[in-house]
């Protein structure tokens, strides 16, 4: 078994949090996607498309990363497995500099899920269940159905992600203070 932690005591990272990786993988999924609604005629706009589609993906990530860095005074490179500790429920580090950066990570993250909590999730169900709305308005019945299935889904999914993801923030705040 690999072990969670570099010489140098910082996490281990893994090659899933590689920012080529994710760019890799979110063209991969685009084109396939676009190829698969446009077919195998139109490969180059579904190529450049996804490319471009990649491209700002991991900008994303890296903006998100370097913020999280400055935030808690660690590493971007620090920030996938300092969630990945949170989300697994594993015990806060030993090191003062490492629960110190833990706090930080834990208290921005509850901060802009906390934030967003009252418009994010309301427009998503406005968005997924009027798309579901108006495709039965105009008599496709079988794509509303859908889209209504998706919704609830989609929803509930999201719902439930949310409560444990700030479960696991606040359970990992007790323990970083207690």
């Amino acid at each position: 078994m690999a072990s969670s932690e570099r010489r140098d005591g910082r996490p281990a990272r893994r090659w899933q949090d590689s920012l080529w990786v994710m760019g890799l993988m979110v063209l991969v999924v685009g084109l396939v996607t676009r190829m698969a609604f446009d077919g195998f005629s139109g490969w180059l706009p579904a190529l450049v498309g996804a490319a471009l589609t990649s491209v700002y993906a991991v900008w994303l990530v890296r903006r998100r990363r370097r913020h999280d860095a400055r935030t808690t005074g660690t590493d971007p490179d620090d920030i996938p497995a300092m969630e990945r500790r949170i989300l697994k429920g594993a015990p806060p580090p030993e090191e003062p500099g490492r629960r110190r950066a833990m706090a930080a990570l834990v208290d921005s993250r509850q901060q802009r899920l906390r934030r967003h909590r009252w418009w994010a999730l309301p427009l998503l169900a406005v968005i997924f269940f009027g798309t579901a709305a108006l495709w039965f308005a105009s008599g496709a019945v079988a794509a509303g159905g859908w889209m209504l299935a998706a919704a609830v889904v989609s929803m509930t999914w999201m719902l439930w992600y949310h409560v444990r993801y700030d479960r696991r923030l606040s359970q990992m705040r007790r323990r970083l203070q207690g």
